[in-house]
């Protein structure tokens, strides 16, 4: 198999622009790096265009030497490197000599979702991408993306959602109004915030709902204060708030467990 030796080749220098949010959405394609992120999204039935991978680690991997066996199997473009390539492509310190590009996901929104999530201008792609990880385990139906929140294709939210990204319907809106229109009018709408006197376990989760959730730092913005009624989790001690990812985490859950008990 005919090894990629140069940084300049058009494959990696085309994979190495999708880190750039820009070229992202221009191109509709993103870049998975890591044995368990190119996995996940393959067995959730993405497709890549085409994937990267370093022979000598394949040697000292079976899993990922089987994966790659797997996907070029299936016809996909499979394309060795060295590692100095490799790297070059890389977002991590540490590469794990696999990468893919692949179609943006863009999964149907379930007609009754049950439950929809709304991140509100969360702009940490850590909290970003575990939110989206607790929501997809919590049973969550559909995620919107408010104005101002970190575009969820970014390498980091990526790797912090753990494979939710291809197995959870996403949609980015430009404004509220694009928010609102995917809501129905009919769907209650509930706010985290810290300073409400309702707390989450008060409310029923059992119904169709909406959840917003803003950052730790700017708490809900001022469209999404409008739009709902405000929640907030009980604390002792000294804790004055939760992170957007802890907090989003615990009342997913309840909403959970109410669910299945019903």
């Amino acid at each position: 198999m005919p090894m990629i030796t140069s940084t300049d080749n058009n494959r990696i220098k085309e994979a190495r622009s999708l880190q750039r949010k820009r070229q992202r959405l221009a191109a509709g394609r993103c870049l998975l790096e890591g044995l368990r992120l190119v996995e996940d999204a393959w067995r959730a039935g993405a497709r890549p265009d085409r994937i990267f991978f370093v022979p000598a680690v394949a040697e000292t991997n079976p899993a990922l030497a089987q994966l790659v066996a797997e996907i070029s199997a299936a016809g996909v473009e499979s394309l060795a490197c060295t590692p100095q390539v490799f790297q070059s492509l890389a977002d991590t310190v540490t590469p794990q000599g696999i990468a893919a590009v692949l179609p943006t996901p863009d999964l149907p929104a379930p007609r009754q979702p049950g439950l929809v999530l709304i991140l509100d201008a969360i702009g940490d792609p850590g909290n970003a991408g575990t939110l989206l990880r607790a929501a997809e385990a919590a049973g969550v139906g559909l995620v919107l993306l408010a104005p101002q929140t970190v575009d969820v294709f970014n390498p980091k939210v990526l790797r912090a959602g753990m494979g939710a990204h291809f197995r959870l319907p996403l949609r980015t809106c430009a404004d509220w109004d694009e928010v609102k229109s995917h809501l129905d009018p009919a769907w209650p709408i509930f706010v985290a915030d810290a300073k409400s006197e309702l707390t989450y376990d008060e409310v029923n989760w059992t119904q169709p709902a909406v959840l917003i959730l803003g950052s730790e730092a700017g708490g809900p913005s001022a469209p999404a204060r409008q739009m709902g009624r405000p929640v907030a989790i009980p604390m002792r001690g000294g804790t004055e708030s939760l992170n957007a990812a802890m907090a989003g985490t615990v009342i997913l859950f309840e909403a959970a467990r109410q669910r299945r008990r019903q």
